[in-house]
C-alpha cells in the first residue's frame, strides 16, 4: 500500500489491504492482530503486522509491504542478491543497483 501520510482511514487500509478494524483489532479473514488503539498510525501497523515500511522522505511517499503476522511473507524490503542475463546476454547483478530506488516486476504466464 503507498501512502502519504503518517496515517491511514480504516475505509482506506480495509480498501487498500483487506484488513478491518474490528473490537477485536485488526482483522483480514480468520487473522486478527490485536491493537491498543484505533489511530492507525503507518509505522505502528507496520510493526503489528509484521509488514516491511519503506519512506521516501524526499518525495513524502511511504510503502507499507505485504503483512505477515504468521510469518510466512516478507520481513524486510530487502531483496536477495540476484543476478540475471540482460537482453544482450550480459551478466546482470542487482546489487550494482544498492543504494538506489528499484521497482522489480516479476510476470509469469500461467
Amino acid at each position: 500500500m503507498i501512502g502519504d501520510g503518517s496515517r491511514v482511514e480504516p475505509a482506506e487500509l480495509v480498501r487498500r489491504t483487506g484488513w478491518e478494524l474490528k473490537p477485536e483489532g485488526l482483522c483480514k479473514g480468520d487473522v486478527c492482530v490485536p491493537l491498543e488503539t484505533d489511530v492507525l498510525e503507518v509505522d505502528m501497523l507496520a510493526e503489528r503486522l509484521g509488514a516491511p515500511l519503506l519512506r521516501d522522505e524526499t518525495h513524502g511517499v511511504w510503502c507499507l509491504g505485504p503483512a505477515a503476522p504468521t510469518g510466512r511473507a516478507l520481513t524486510t524490503a530487502q531483496a536477495p542478491d540476484l543476478e540475471l542475463p540482460t537482453i544482450d546476454g550480459e551478466s546482470f547483478a542487482l546489487r550494482s543497483l544498492r543504494g538506489q530506488k528499484v521497482f522489480l516486476l516479476a510476470w509469469a504466464s500461467w
